[in-house]
């Protein structure tokens, strides 16, 4: 593991392009993807990218062309998809998180660990009232990502969920479950972290490979480790789901049918998400306010947030106040 994966560097505030906007960044969430493009799990897309999809912040400059009505002086967010192709087979079905032209902010471009960030106005999202810019940054990836893990888990109504790792998303994610009227329950290392779900609203907390007290409907893996493939799937009734959250995985070890899937059980991964996603996730955190744990660093300490992260020393979701 690279403990200091970043360069800290002086540059000129870029210029948006047709269809973007500038914006000033106030807060960027800590994504555990940032800790992936940083220690190299995921390789960038661009050297020396500046990483970071989770931006809140304040419109500074219009670029030429359609800006989606968008006004300087405008607080908006930026999440990770930021540009999908509109026109293959996936986008026109309403699967453009599957666009083979699709990029992403701080992977593809360069992100929200800066003082201004541009990005494409279609792209950027209108933010809920009633919460802090430290708050309303893990909504845009944290909180998206969780949503769509929520739909693709295909729980059902009253069901039971189990929550495999308690950290940005999974905080965000049992809280709409629990709206929704789910039983959840948790398994992830730390006591902070059991008793942070604890305090959320789950039915039990136990450790990360240990087995809920009850059968599961369904169930999100969040933790980006494989061996918990195989208890999450033990742990399902009949005709469970489990979703795979993150964009990165350890080896799953190997399955036994009669065990880990039959009688129905599926495996599902979750893939970025649409921006029909963000807009639903986002209309209902203005509906129900999310209570958001956000550990805050200054932006120059933005690697001692990711070596925290990586230990497992942050509850909740970590932001950089810019």
């Amino acid at each position: 593991m690279n403990t200091d994966p970043l360069v800290f560097v002086t540059d000129d505030v870029p210029e948006p392009a047709d269809g973007e906007v500038l914006i000033a960044v106030r807060a960027c969430g800590v994504c555990r993807t940032d800790l992936h493009v940083t220690e190299g799990d995921l390789p960038v897309h661009r050297a020396h990218v500046t990483p970071g999809h989770e931006v809140v912040g304040e419109v500074a400059a219009l670029g030429p062309g359609n800006t989606e009505g968008l006004a300087i002086g405008d607080v908006v967010g930026v999440a990770w998809l930021r540009h999908t192709c509109g026109q293959c087979r996936f986008c026109v079905r309403g699967q453009e998180n599957l666009c083979p032209e699709s990029r992403y902010t701080g992977w593809d471009a360069d992100g929200g660990y800066a003082e201004f960030v541009t990005a494409p106005a279609a792209y950027v999202h209108r933010l809920p009232s009633g919460y802090s810019d430290d708050e309303l940054a893990p909504l845009l990836c944290a909180g998206i990502i969780g949503y769509r893990s929520l739909l693709r888990a295909e729980l059902p109504p009253g069901g039971r969920l189990g929550i495999y790792g308690f950290g940005g998303s999974a905080h965000i994610t049992a809280q709409v479950a629990l709206a929704k009227g789910a039983e959840v329950h948790v398994m992830t290392r730390g006591k902070a972290a059991q008793e942070l779900a604890l305090g959320l609203g789950a039915a039990s907390a136990q450790g990360a490979s240990d087995q809920p007290p009850v059968a599961l409907d369904s169930a999100i893996l969040f933790a980006p480790v494989g061996d918990l493939v195989l208890p999450a799937l033990e742990a399902l009734d009949r005709g469970g789901t489990l979703a795979i959250a993150g964009i990165h995985l350890s080896d799953i070890p190997k399955l036994n049918y009669q065990r880990h899937l039959f009688q129905e059980r599926q495996v599902r991964s979750v893939a970025s998400n649409t921006r029909t996603d963000a807009r639903e996730f986002l209309a209902f955190a203005a509906d129900h306010h999310l209570e958001v744990t956000t550990p805050q660093y200054p932006l120059d300490r933005a690697d001692a947030a990711l070596s925290d992260l990586s230990s497992g020393q942050v509850s909740g979701a970590a932001v950089l106040a810019v």
